[in-house]
């Protein structure tokens, strides 16, 4: 097995600064490193991690091996490595297998790599290495399986799955795809679902992905959003911030949703709800973020103005439908570093922003790191949970527990210079009685 695989290691000392630079903004789970550095609670524990890496994974990283685990890390996608971090990682001895760019022979290897580790934990960023482990346990065939065997050596599935203690998952994305091997009876170890934390989910989907997103959308393009012309497919916690966010920049938003009661509350803050046809005919600039599959496809291309912007914010690259793209299109040029200039036969031009991939990590640096802050530490409490009640917890989809949910959140608190209401005796007497009422 390879001790690395990255793109430049004379990369690392500008990786190693920019590092240093989000420690600065990672209060709480730098209190929470340097716990884990006295009390080691994963001593031992092989971690394999598939997540996006960046800065605030390395630190992470760095948490979780003071913590005493061995830790191997592959990209979540093939596009979101931050070369130079990949190499500060290296450097320290960290077994990490990511660059930007990769093929998807190469991204697969990778996840084969980390495999070949035998990790005891996972740590996943859409549910890509836990669902290898699953396909491999389960016998499916698939083409990306050829190239997990190739780099995973002799990897003993079952021993491994017998062995594994638990799992974390970091996005709406992976959280969907457990939960559908856990209605099938077929999730073989205990999941915490990170992304369903409190202090996940209220801050890390609408104001970290909405802040990344755009942040990606104008450094790639450039484009102006006051007065566009914006639709948002998808009203969940990741489009409902995104919505708000271009509204506050002046944008003219429209949001498509299936769910009847999203779209009512999309309705009731003020935003015009559509069909994604009706969207389609008069939209400048584009933004998915539902989960799901071919949101924006062949029938909607076909109706869009000249030079409207595609761009997706959902994890996986299949929310804007690019074979269709492809399809309609009688030629494809790269007219700038994250943006694909799409020529349909009619002449008319499609702009799509970082091949349909995570806008704000391919075409930008991901949230912002005082949001990671929250959703790191979560990940990292979650790894100790699992560690301390191994063997005890059933083969389902779990929720953070709320004391560590809570703690996370009063020390964001603290460490922004904010204070905490308690409640009084009597209050706390008023709350847990139901004979009290108006006096």
């Amino acid at each position: 097995m390879k001790d690395y695989w990255v793109r430049d290691l004379s990369l690392a000392e500008f990786g190693r600064r920019r590092i240093e630079w989000s420690r600065n903004f990672m209060p709480v789970l730098s209190r929470f490193l340097e716990r884990f550095d006295r009390e080691k609670p994963l001593k031992g524990v092989r971690v394999g991690a598939c997540l996006h890496v960046t800065t605030e994974t390395a630190i992470l990283v760095e948490a979780l091996r003071r913590g005493g685990a061995e830790v191997s890390i592959c990209a979540s996608n093939p596009m979101s490595t931050q070369d130079d971090v990949a190499a500060a990682m290296a450097e320290e001895g960290v077994r990490v297998y990511a660059f930007r760019g990769q093929s998807f022979e190469e991204y697969y290897r990778c996840i084969g790599y980390v495999l070949a580790s035998e990790p005891e934990l996972t740590i996943d960023d859409g549910a890509d290495l836990i669902s290898t482990i699953h396909k491999l346990y389960y016998g499916v065939e698939s083409e990306e399986l050829k190239h997990v065997r190739e780099a995973s050596g002799d990897l003993g599935v079952k021993r491994l799955v017998e062995e594994v203690i638990g799992g974390c998952e970091e996005t709406t994305t992976g959280v969907l795809r457990l939960r559908a091997m856990a209605r099938s009876g077929r999730l073989l170890y205990p999941v915490v679902a990170v992304n369903d934390a409190e202090s996940k989910r209220l801050f890390d989907n609408p104001i970290g992905t909405g802040q990344s997103a755009l942040d990606g959308i104008v450094r790639s393009t450039g484009a102006l959003l006051a007065g566009r012309d914006a639709v948002v497919v998808g009203y969940g916690n990741v489009g409902s911030g995104i919505a708000r966010r271009l509204r506050g920049m002046g944008a003219r938003v429209t949001v498509v949703e299936v769910d009847p009661i999203r779209a009512l509350k999309a309705a009731m803050e003020g935003f015009r709800v559509e069909t994604m046809r009706r969207a389609a005919s008069h939209g400048e600039l584009f933004l998915t973020a539902t989960g799901n599959i071919s949101v924006i496809r062949g029938e909607h291309f076909k109706l869009m103005r000249d030079g409207a912007i595609l761009a997706n914010a959902g994890h996986f690259d299949v929310e804007i439908d690019k074979r269709d793209l492809e399809a309609l299109s009688v030629r494809r040029e790269r007219v700038l570093p994250c943006v694909d200039m799409y020529v349909l036969g009619d002449g008319r031009r499609l702009f799509l922003l970082g091949e349909g991939r995570l806008v704000n990590l391919v075409c930008a640096e991901g949230h912002p790191t005082d949001v990671m802050d929250m959703s790191f530490s979560l990940q990292a409490l979650s790894a100790e949970y699992l560690v301390r009640n191994r063997g005890r917890l059933p083969r389902e989809v779990l929720d953070v527990p709320r004391e560590l949910d809570e703690l996370v959140a009063k020390l964001k608190l603290e460490a922004m210079g904010m204070e905490l209401e308690e409640l009084t005796e009597e209050q706390r007497r008023y709350l847990a009685s139901w004979e009290l009422g108006s006096r």
